[in-house]
């Protein structure tokens, strides 16, 4: 199935570099795992006012890519440099899903029109990732499977910011997005169950 996650390793190449000369600095797994939490935090405040100053959404596509270049950096960092810890892994699970949530929080304000589908949404997107690390806790691999994991919500969301900072957003796209998204995270959380060895 289709996912952005398929472009991981690419992407991962791009930040090596990055990534040793951190480590050259003493910056850890863990600290960037925490940075990608404050960092939605941000995403999360400047999105929330972006109905006052209309640049802001542009914080959804920027950081939402650096948000995903640091979730990226935090595993390289722990495999490479030999700081995989039961307390790193559980970190990043938990940020992941608390990071998603405090970003998506605002789509509720901005889309209250479609404020059930926004919800739906949001609670899929925890149990989609749920549902990938429960695959991990019964059968030891972790399900990131498509098409529409981690990577492919942040694109959505980064698109959405950029409709809405050149003012292409209407109810019925609205609609029509969060509908197909909706969708097609029932079927990636199907697919991530379907493929868990239960034998």
């Amino acid at each position: 199935m289709i996912s952005v996650y398929q472009l991981k390793s690419s992407f991962q190449k791009l930040l090596l570099p990055i990534v040793r000369f951190l480590n050259t600095k003493g910056v850890t797994a863990n600290q960037l795992t925490i940075s990608g939490i404050l960092l939605s935090l941000f995403i999360a405040c400047a999105f929330w006012y972006a109905d006052q100053f209309h640049y802001l959404f542009l914080a959804l596509p920027i950081g939402l890519f650096m948000r995903m270049a640091i979730n990226a950096m935090d595993g390289m960092m722990a495999r490479k440099f030999n700081q995989c810890s039961k307390k790193g892994e559980y970190l990043n699970e938990f940020g992941d899903v608390i990071s998603d949530m405090i970003i998506f929080i605002p789509l509720l304000k901005f889309e209250n029109g479609l404020f059930a589908l926004v919800l739906v949404f949001i609670l899929l997107s925890a149990i989609n990732e749920f549902a990938g690390v429960l695959s991990k806790a019964v059968s030891g691999d972790r399900r990131y499977d498509g098409p529409m994991g981690k990577s492919d919500r942040a694109l959505f969301v980064g698109l959405y910011g950029l409709l809405c900072f050149f003012q292409l957003t209407t109810p019925h796209i609205s609609l029509a997005l969060f509908f197909m998204v909706n969708i097609l995270l029932l079927l990636s959380t199907y697919i991530r169950i379907s493929k868990t060895n239960l034998s």
